[in-house]
């Protein structure tokens, strides 16, 4: 049987309701809404044929476990879009193109981070399965359905990992602001992987040595660090930039 997973809010529902109707199996929302987005999600559901039940605010706050659900809940099927690093090398259509994740326990890091992955192209974001969150319905929520577009590779030996990464030819690089070279020093057109460690405790020792470099990102103001969802995104794009024909 299919383990279940809450979806709260209208982009995460209505993400499912296009990327894989079959596995919602019920939608609650807000009864007391009748306004042009509550309409459009119903109208979606009913073209997938998925059953939908209007509840009042004190069910859906039950449903949404804590999360902000803006009138509506799905319960769905959790879905797996990779089952290993080997099937998304071989099933990526481009040079590999990863982002890897080491102590991010906010969900709403997390779900920004898949967001700016989805946007960037990215085959993969990578974390490792003990210092880590899961997808849950906040990621779910702040992602924007990204968590039903990009593969989320929660590993046990993320030092391992990455040296598997190393020897199917993928480079790593990592965020450090003590190095003398910039992002815009790295070759992005390789296939490489961006590593990012949390925001105040950086990346472990182990992941730091594992990675093939070390670069920063140029800081002209007063701040002395930005949130880890914000440096994946200047990072990302900094390979998105490069790769433009």
């Amino acid at each position: 049987m299919a383990a279940s997973q809450v979806l709260a809010g209208f982009h995460a529902v209505v993400a499912r309701l296009r990327h894989a109707p079959d596995s919602v199996k019920d939608i609650y929302y807000d009864g007391q809404r009748r306004d042009k987005r509550m309409l459009s999600l119903l109208e979606q559901a009913e073209r997938a044929q998925r059953p939908v039940h209007a509840v009042n605010a004190e069910r859906l706050d039950g449903l949404a476990r804590g999360t902000r659900h803006q009138g509506v809940v799905a319960l769905a099927d959790a879905r797996s879009l990779a089952v290993d690093l080997d099937e998304v090398l071989e099933t990526a259509n481009a040079v590999p193109f990863l982002l890897i994740l080491d102590g991010v326990t906010d969900p709403h890091n997390l779900g920004a981070c898949l967001r700016t992955a989805d946007a960037a192209g990215v085959h993969a974001v990578i974390a490792p399965r003990d210092r880590a969150v899961g997808l849950n319905a906040t990621v779910a929520r702040v992602a924007c359905g990204a968590a039903d577009t990009v593969p989320y590779l929660m590993v046990t030996n993320l030092a391992r990992t990455m040296r598997e990464l190393k020897d199917r030819g993928v480079w790593l690089v990592g965020t450090d602001d003590q190095s003398q070279d910039t992002i815009h020093d790295v070759d992005a057109k390789l296939p490489m992987a961006w590593v990012m460690g949390a925001e105040g405790e950086g990346m472990r020792r182990l992941t730091r040595e594992t990675c093939d470099r070390l670069v920063q990102i140029p800081m002209q103001g007063s701040v002395e660090s930005l949130n880890v969802s914000v440096a994946s995104a200047v990072c990302l794009y900094e390979t998105v930039r490069q790769r433009q024909p």
